[in-house]
């Protein structure tokens, strides 16, 4: 059975007007979205923690799941942010996914004590930290996993996380899609590097990867975050009226497997989430639903 559409918005992690993150995800949250994703730069000095701040949202709010997008990896060791997003997932009652991604902007997490990798030696440490990840979601006694980057060796995991705790990958390349589809259960591209002329071919890696390891695509969850504006007339890929957005949203979770959208508005952000919640998010739904 295909998974259902989910819907949901970016909310920055800016601690210069402190109320407004809370502001924008009790919004969201009213208005019926699915998801509330959260930028994990911890180097910029304009963000909160990112995983401070999504635990002070989940503590505010019911419903809405939350997601780094993506959990920097390079400046958060696998086994603790293991152990803290499995205490995030009890406390919250399975309010978590677990983006992660193999790390960017090199000089700054080097600036703050982080390692350097190259392309290649960044996708084997990824792969390693899901081993990792896995291990210390187990509830096996003693864990074993890992390797040259990252490793535990006789850790006694806890506490284990409830099913919904899924990993979905920030993916572009063709290692990192083909991880995708083989160890992940999400992915969490951006249109704005990831272009709609692209996107049948990246998903066509995730899925020959993922039949590759025997498992099903249609059940890995991929989102695409969506840069625009909706506006009274079109002015390109999601820059234009309601209607618009309906219809490209429709055409790409019926034509390429996209089976969730994340609105990240370039300004006027309350205005903007409004409008997708009220005036896209019903319309796509209804049309989209079983």
């Amino acid at each position: 059975m295909a998974l259902p559409v989910l819907f949901g918005a970016n909310v920055d992690p800016l601690w210069a007007e402190a109320g407004r993150p809370l502001r924008l995800v009790t919004q969201a949250e009213r208005d019926g979205l699915d998801l509330i994703t959260v930028q994990d730069h911890p180097y910029q000095s304009a963000h909160y923690d990112t995983w401070t701040l999504m635990s002070f949202l989940a503590a505010a709010t019911e419903r809405v799941t939350l997601v780094p997008t993506v959990a920097n990896l390079p400046l958060r060791p696998p086994a603790m942010l293991a152990k803290a997003a499995a205490s995030f997932d009890v406390l919250s009652g399975g309010r978590l996914r677990l983006g992660l991604g193999a790390g960017a902007f090199w000089e700054a997490i080097e600036a703050m004590g982080g390692p350097r990798r190259g392309k290649r030696e960044a996708v084997d440490a990824l792969a390693e930290a899901i081993d990792v990840i896995r291990a210390m979601w187990s509830g096996q006694r003693s864990a074993r996993a890992g390797g040259a980057h990252y490793r535990v060796a006789g850790v006694h995991p806890g506490p284990t996380p409830s099913s919904a705790l899924d990993i979905w990958l920030g993916s572009y390349g063709p290692r990192m899609l083909a991880l995708t589809g083989a160890k992940a259960e999400g992915w969490l591209p951006s249109l704005a590097y990831l272009g709609l002329e692209a996107l049948a071919d990246a998903t066509a890696r995730i899925d020959d990867a993922a039949h590759g390891a025997g498992r099903d695509p249609g059940h890995i969850r991929k989102v695409y975050n969506l840069g625009g504006l909706i506006t009274p007339t079109k002015r390109g890929d999601f820059h234009g009226p309601a209607g618009q957005w309906i219809d490209q949203i429709i055409s790409l979770a019926t034509q390429r497997g996209m089976n969730g959208f994340v609105y990240w508005p370039s300004e006027d952000h309350e205005r903007q989430l409004a409008l997708f919640a009220h005036e896209v998010v019903p319309a796509a739904r209804s049309a989209l639903s079983p």
